[in-house]
Order: structure tokens, then sequence, then C-alpha cells
């Protein structure tokens, strides 16, 4: 099997050297190729269920990885395993092992079979959840399918090499993240992804930010079927950027254009542009012009079917395996006798590397897949007749099966390491009889005071969070004492906002991510959902994200600036947490927990509290908040009112003012998180004193409020202690008007609810 890395050639070569090199590099681009028809082959034949391949780019990946110095990182797509390969971080062997999907991590160490083939990842954590030393070797971020997905990541990845070369702070104990910020981030994406508003607003602000990120633009002419002329302005996307080449007054960003077929222009050019962007940190883009696809987009279809004669025709021609043995016999670096052994070393290489892959994931499941055993076990059992002592050794070898399944195909949606954020010991908030009282935005104010000035790790950024101290002034004032390289402003780009954070999570720093308002959240949801909240889980435990994402939403005015869509949210982050303070206080304890802990997490202030009377605790800085453990705020024993934020305060309104005056006895319970939700069963030991339950939300009907009443009554088995119809009150299914009224009729109010539990008591 192939084992050799492409290394990089010292800047002067004598002949035969540069033969050694050269002839390295073909034979490992002709292995790479191999592997690419040997697994569509395996696809047809059905050993593998998909395929997508990266042949026709092999040259030009070979000539990138020449550049890759240890620490240097890959945020890329599902077309570049030649660069795996040529860098070391993969082999052909784990190729075809995440061709046929092995659950075995060893095996397939970038996403132990849960992503398809193609999508590639170096394991950043060790067995405890703990970082690896990041600048020994090369470094791939894992991969998502969503097309470019992977260039807001690579952005955040960049920007913490600009802040570990600018930030005083960072300068000792973050050694294994940083060699004094000279990493460069190598971000690959195909030419029809370039349409994308991601790569758009990647490149924009890259531009702007001045970090060192490549961005590898490989162009083989089509997206799927569609030719680049219906995708792109001037049918280039270097022609379409040309505005932002670099100006020495201006600045902006560096763009090469290089032919994918031309060895030596491959490598002169990238050699060059990557040296000027880590001396500089002005990214640059490369446009690799000319690439085939020898086997279309995928074992989906075929490209025979919108590509000419004369297309397929130039294909051939013009494949960079032709043409690079071309310029090893026209230049007489190889006969045509060496040139066969290495080709057919090469595909030896890659046969050899598939069957060990093929036999390594036979072995522990003997030839049925794990599937087939589990269904013809449980039908045994569940059609058997007797309870025999084959039947319950059958149902005892299912169990065992089905946990270790369990553990292969649904282990690491949140960490298990011990920095989990539900590993965070609770610190409850203590206060003087003389503790001041404080705006919420002041209790905020002082708490990111006191976090920056001891935490080197923590970045905060957002639109006008630098100068101005954000919107609601949680940040007044910080920018001037900790500098605009920790607390800084970025453009209105909620997408990139979000990458920006995630890349620099990912490499040990902690960011507080803001999105300025939660119906803004959405432009943002994406990388959320795709990536940070599935990170952990599709590597198996292989890289983490503990970002931090900070917004502020629910009641105020108008339809874009109290939204509550938190339904939506909810079955888009799992894998994340989803924090819903009710106060400022209790939001600094929930930004403590996630700061303790290795976990992503979003935090949604109440936009309409910042100017709310609160406490200011003697601790701010280290009390904690638990994560699933709801908070009862008002005890009572008629009705369990369920709910968080600032409806809570309308439910205060309507227990002073109507309940309470008629006798009802209230419970208010505030579940603080709904990510988790209640892990302990409060809510329900909470039902059965009070055998009645409502749930209150600012979210449409059918939304958290739902999330909420499956979870008590469902999960906790709350059904069984109920007297009456539990009940949810929503707001309604559009969004709030921004009218005077609109707020009062558009979500729950005081006498809504005072009715709705009235009735409850009626029956």
């Amino acid at each position: 099997m192939l084992q050799e890395v492409t290394k990089k050639a010292p800047a002067r070569l004598s002949f035969e050297e540069f033969k050694q090199v050269a002839l390295a590099d073909y034979r490992l681009a002709m292995a790479s190729r191999e592997a690419s028809l040997i697994g569509r082959r395996e696809v047809l034949t059905g050993k593998a269920k998909f395929g997508i391949f990266g042949d026709g780019k092999e040259l030009a990946q070979i000539a990138a990885a020449r550049c890759m110095q240890p620490g240097d990182i890959r945020s890329g797509y599902y077309r570049d395993q030649t660069m795996m390969f040529a860098t070391g971080m993969s082999d052909i062997e784990k190729f075809f092992a995440q061709l046929y999907a092995n659950p075995d991590v060893e095996a397939e160490p970038s996403s132990a079979g849960r992503a398809m083939n193609g999508h590639y990842g170096t394991r950043w954590l060790d067995e405890n959840g703990d970082w690896k030393n990041l600048v020994d070797a090369p470094q791939s971020s894992s991969d998502i399918s969503p097309t470019a997905g992977q260039m807001v990541r690579a952005l955040g990845l960049a920007n913490a090499s600009k802040v570990y070369r600018n930030v005083p702070e960072t300068q000792e104990g973050f050694e294994k993240f940083t060699n004094n910020g000279n990493e460069v981030v190598f971000c690959t994406i195909g030419d029809a992804s370039t349409s994308e508003g991601l790569f758009w607003e990647t490149v924009n602000a890259a531009g702007v930010l001045q970090v060192p990120l490549a961005i590898f633009i490989w162009d083989d002419g089509y997206g799927i079927s569609v030719p680049r002329k219906y995708q792109t302005t001037k049918n280039s996307i270097s022609e379409a950027l040309a505005g932002m080449q670099w100006d020495e007054r201006k600045g902006g960003l560096n763009i090469y254009t290089v032919k994918g077929w031309d060895y030596a222009g491959l490598v002169q050019t990238f050699q060059q542009g990557i040296a000027k962007i880590r001396e500089t940190h002005v990214p640059a883009i490369f446009h690799v012009q000319e690439l085939t696809q020898p086997q279309g987009h995928s074992t989906s279809g075929s490209h025979e079917r919108y590509k000419s004669k004369d297309r397929l025709e130039w294909e051939k021609e013009w494949d960079c395996l032709v043409k690079m043995r071309e310029f090893i016999l026209e230049n007489e670096i190889a006969t045509e006798t060496e040139l066969i052994e290495v080709e057919e070393n090469a595909r030896n290489d890659a046969r050899e590397a598939k069957q060990a892959a093929w036999s390594k994931f036979l072995e522990p499941i003997k030839e049925p897949i794990r599937k087939d055993v589990m269904q013809a076990a449980g039908k045994i059992m569940h059609l058997g007749m007797n309870n025999s002592d084959a039947v319950r050794g059958l149902r005892n070898f299912y169990e065992n099966l089905k946990a270790d399944n369990a553990n292969k195909f649904s282990s690491h949606l949140y960490s298990e390491s011990a920095k989990s954020a539900l590993k965070v010991p609770e610190v409850q908030a203590s206060y003087l009889a003389d503790s001041p009282t404080l705006n919420g935005y002041e209790i905020l104010n002082k708490f990111f005071d006191q976090s920056f000035a001891t935490n080197p790790a923590l970045v905060a950024f957002g639109e006008d969070l630098g100068k101005i101290g954000d919107v609601n002034q949680g940040f007044a004032g910080l920018q001037d004492k900790y500098g605009e390289q920790r607390i800084f402003d970025v453009g209105i780009r909620e997408a990139s906002i979000i990458g920006q954070g995630m890349g620099m999570a990912m490499r040990g720093l902690h960011p507080i991510a803001e999105i300025q308002y939660l119906d803004y959240l959405l432009y943002g949801l994406q990388p959320l959902s795709d990536d940070v909240s599935t990170m952990l889980y599709r590597t198996r435990g292989g890289q983490k994200c503990p970002i931090i994402v900070r917004t502020r939403g629910h009641r105020l005015e108008g339809i874009w600036h109290s939204g509550s869509p938190m339904g939506m949210i909810l079955n888009a982050i799992r894998g994340m947490y989803l924090c819903v303070p009710r106060n400022m206080t209790q939001a600094a304890g929930m930004y403590n927990t996630l700061l303790q802990s290795d976990e992503p997490g979003l935090v949604i202030e109440c936009l309409n509290g910042y100017r709310l009377k609160e406490k200011l605790p003697t601790n701010l800085g280290s009390f904690t908040v638990p994560f699933g453990v709801p908070e009862i705020i008002r005890e009572g024993s008629d009705v369990t009112i369920v709910s968080y934020g600032s409806t809570l305060r309308v439910i205060d309104e309507a227990i002073d003012n109507y309940l309470a005056p008629q006798g009802i006895s209230c419970e208010v319970v505030d579940v603080r998180t709904l990510l988790p939700f209640d892990l302990h069963h409060i809510i329900v030991e909470s039902l059965k004193k009070t055998n009645r339950i409502v749930f209150i939300d600012e979210d449409v009907p059918g939304g958290a409020s739902a999330y909420m009443f499956q979870q008590v009554m469902e999960v906790q088995g709350g059904y069984k202690y109920l007297d009456v119809s539990p009940r949810t009150i929503s707001a309604k299914a559009h969004r709030p008007a921004y009218a005077t009224d609109g707020d009062y009729f558009s979500k729950p109010n005081a006498e809504d609810i005072a009715e709705v539990i009235g009735q409850m008591m009626r029956e």
C-alpha cells in the first residue's frame, strides 16, 4: 500500500532529485486516479452505496499539498482525496474504508462511517476529548456536504492565525494551536459552488479582515450538468472577482490563475502565492482552470448525458495525468519503460489498499451487514412463541449488539469528555444584604469585563459590538480596555460571523459571536445546523467547536425584531446547547457554564430586559447555571406553568392581577435551557403535586410549546398525573405586528393566560 507522502522540495534540486520528486508525484496521482476508478466500480457492483471522487484534480492538489506546513489547516470539500494523500492526512486504504462506511474509527478516522465518502478530517482530539498538538503536522477540518459551507469555517480558522499573531495575551499558553500565527488555511471549492452566497460573503470578509486564507477554486467547467456560462458572470470567477485584486492603497486579495494540467506552473504559482500569504496575511484566490472530471459528478449519473462529444474528447486529451506523462517524456525526466513501471506500481498501490480496507470492513461482521443481523434476530424474538434458553440467549446477544451499534452510530452528539457542559459544577449566585441593583445590561457589562480580564482565549465580535459596545451596551467601553483584536466590529454578514467564530473555536480560542437579533439568526443557521452542531458527532469525537453564539429576541416591536422561532432552532441545532435565560444574571451564569465547557451553545437574551433592575451577584464571574435543570421560581399547588424567557414576566402579571386574587395557586417553572430539557424530570414532579399543566411560549403554535409538551407528557410520563387536559399557549401563527397593540394581540398576554388557567380550574 502507498505510504509515502509528497515532500516539500528544496529550493534547488539536482536533476536526479527533481526526477525522483516528479515520479513520486506522478505515482501518487496515478494511484489516486486508480482509487477513483475502483471506487466507482465498487459502488456499481453494490459493495458501496455512493461514490464521489477527485479524479481530474490530482496534479493541482499535489502542488497545493507541497505548500502545506505543519500547523496549516485544510477546510475543503469532497473532491480533495489527492491533497489528503499527498499531505499524509489520509491514505488510500482509509479512502476505501470510508467508501465502505466502516464504523471503526481506527480504520476510518475521518468520520467512523458517519459521513459519505470524500468527506475528510483529521483527529484533533485524543480519546479523552482533549486537544492534541495541532502544529506538529498539517490538519484538516471535518468536511460537510452543503456546497460552500466550508468557506465560512475557513474564514474563522484563518482569523485565529491573525489573533495569535497580534494579541499579546495569546503569546503564551496556546502552543498546541499556533506558531506565532504563521499557519495558512487552505480552502478548496468547486467552481460551480462559487455561485453560493457563502462564497462571496467569505471572500469579501477575508479581504476586509486580511487573514491568511488561500482559496483554491477547482474549475472543471460544470456544476453537475450545468455549464459554467450559466453560473458565473463573465464565465470566469477570477474575472468576476477582478475588482478585489490586491492594491497597495486599498487592500484586497491576490488573485492567481493557472492551468490544472500544467505541473510546473502549478508548483511555481502555489509556492510563490502561499509564501506571500504566510508572510503578509494577505488572502489569495487560486483559480485553477481547465480541469477535467473523467467520471462525471458522482456515481449517481453519467456525464455523457450532458457533455458534448467534443467536450468529452477534449477532456481525454487535456487530462492532467496525460499532460504530466507528456511533460515527463518531453523533458526526458524518465523513459517510457520507467513510466510504465510507475503506473503499474500505482495501480497495485490502489488495489492493495482497496483489498485491505474491504477485509477490515468484513472482519467484524462476517459478510451480512449489521442491520441484517439485527433484523433477523428481531424477527425470531418477536415471532417466537416460547421463552426457551435459546430465545433468551438470542435476546442477550441482540441487546449487546444493539448497545454496541448505538455507540458506533449514535455517540458523541454532545461531549463525553470531562469538560462536558453537563459536568460543570453548579455554583449558585451569592448576594450581600446591600448588593447594588443595576440595569440588566450593566450586569452583563460587568460580567464580560471580568471574563476578558481573566480569560486570554476570549474574543467577541459582531455587528456594532466593538466601538459602541453593542446595541444594548453589554460591551460598552470594553474595546478600549481590551483592544480591537479581541473585541471588534464586523459587517452585516451573519453566516460568516458564525463561521468566523467556528474556526477560532476549533483552534483553541473561545469566541463569542454575536448575531444582533434572533430574527437574523436564520442567515447563520446553516453553518450552525450543518457544521457546528454536527461536528462532534460526525467526527465521532475527533473535532470540537466550543463557540458561544450570543443574540437577543422575544418581545419588542415589529415583524423582524421580536421573533421567537424556537421550534425551528430546536430542530436545527441538536448537538448544541440552547439557553433561554429570563434575565441577564441568568445569562451570565449560562455564559460561565459554557466558558468552563468544551461545547457550543446559543444564548438568547431577552430583548426587553436590558433596562430591568437586577441585583448584582458577588460571584458574577464564577457562578454557574446548570444545563437541563429547570428552576421553580414560584411555588404553588393548583397548576404547573412551564415557560422561559420574557414570557415569565407576563405570567407573573397574570398571576398577580388575576389568578392569585381568585385563590388559584400557581407553580411557575423556568426551564432555563431547551437543549437539554429537564434532565432530572423536575417538571413532572411538580405535575404530580398540581395535576394540571400549561406550557406557555412566544413561538408559533406547535413550536417550542409542543416540544415541551412532548418532553413532559411522553418522555417523563406526565400524562399519568393529569386531572384535566393539558394546555399550550403560544403566539399566533403570524409574525408580531408593529402596531402599538401588535405585541399584545400577537403573543400570549396576561388576560389570555388567566382565562385558560381559569378554564382548567373549572373542569
